[in-house]
């Protein structure tokens, strides 16, 4: 079986220049509690199924053990109490998707595999949650994941930037997490509920980033930016995906599940860590 492989890279800002402490302006911590912020549970997943995702994991959906761990782990989300779910497909099919759902919920002993993921997990959470829709908050744009490795692959090219990072990033996976290296290299034999708490760890989800897009800012040709043009795609298609997740009406009240492709919840997990409106909930809680 095909192995889950991970790569991690990260970069060090430093200032040369310091500032003496008694100069900064001493700005007082509200807890974000009483900020009465919506509660957001961002879960990361691999898609079960067919995927065009360059990372295919290898799972079978048709078979019984696999299902038993769907249904335990979908017990273990709806303990989040979501009152709105946001998966992975697109708003125009919202109609279709949520036609699927009412269709499960007439005979919901038996998981719905429709829709991969999205239907085996996030129909049954949200049967259990008591929801009568679910929302498609994605948005698919073409880009090149491989592009540096087209690159790095021709003779007649030559990445002018920066090939070397380009390389240890790809070539050195978990160079200096050999603790979470060694949980990766064992990824198939791990439980589905194992799986996903490896897939959201914060270096996992760091990772993510890194292989989708921001290792191909070491990536050009002369001096164009092919790389980080490709990487801006992504950044793109992510920014468009957290405003359809803000296209919903909640209130502060509301508790929001999202599942997607880990490298989408790494993103919104950016976007929500500097946002007045949200406060994720450790999504690690929700994987034991």
């Amino acid at each position: 079986m095909k192995k889950l492989i991970y790569i991690l890279s990260f970069t060090l800002l430093g200032c040369t220049n310091s500032v003496p402490e008694n100069s900064i302006e001493k700005v007082p911590v509200v807890d974000s509690k009483k900020l009465d912020k919506i509660q957001v549970l961002n879960v990361g997943f691999f898609h079960f199924g067919s995927t065009s995702d360059a990372t295919k994991v290898e799972f079978d959906e048709n078979n019984a053990k696999e299902q038993e761990e769907i249904r335990k782990l979908s017990i273990q989300l709806a303990k989040f109490k979501p009152t709105i779910i946001c998966l992975e497909y697109l708003p125009e099919i919202d109609n279709d998707i949520n036609k699927a759902y009412q269709d499960f919920l007439k005979n919901p002993s038996e998981l719905s595999m429709q829709y991969g993921e999205l239907s085996m997990v996030g129909f049954d959470v949200a049967r259990m949650s008591g929801l009568v829709k679910v929302y498609g908050i994605d948005n698919h744009m073409n880009y090149n994941y491989s592009v540096g490795d087209f690159i790095e692959n021709s003779p007649e090219l030559t990445n002018a930037i920066d090939p070397a990072t380009y390389l240890e990033i790809t070539n050195n996976p978990l160079k200096a997490y050999p603790e979470l290296e060694k949980r990766s290299s064992n990824f198939d034999n791990l439980s589905l509920l194992e799986k996903l708490a490896l897939i959201n760890n914060p270096i996992m989800l760091d990772y993510s980033l890194n292989a989708n897009a921001d290792k191909l800012f070491y990536v050009g040709i002369d001096d164009n930016f092919v790389g980080a043009d490709q990487a801006a795609l992504f950044y793109h298609r992510n920014m468009k995906i957290y405003s359809n997740l803000n296209r919903i009406k909640m209130n502060k009240n509301d508790r929001v599940l999202i599942l997607m492709g880990s490298a989408h919840t790494a993103m919104l997990r950016e976007f929500m860590n500097r946002s007045p409106k949200y406060e994720m909930v450790n999504s690690l809680d929700y994987l034991k």
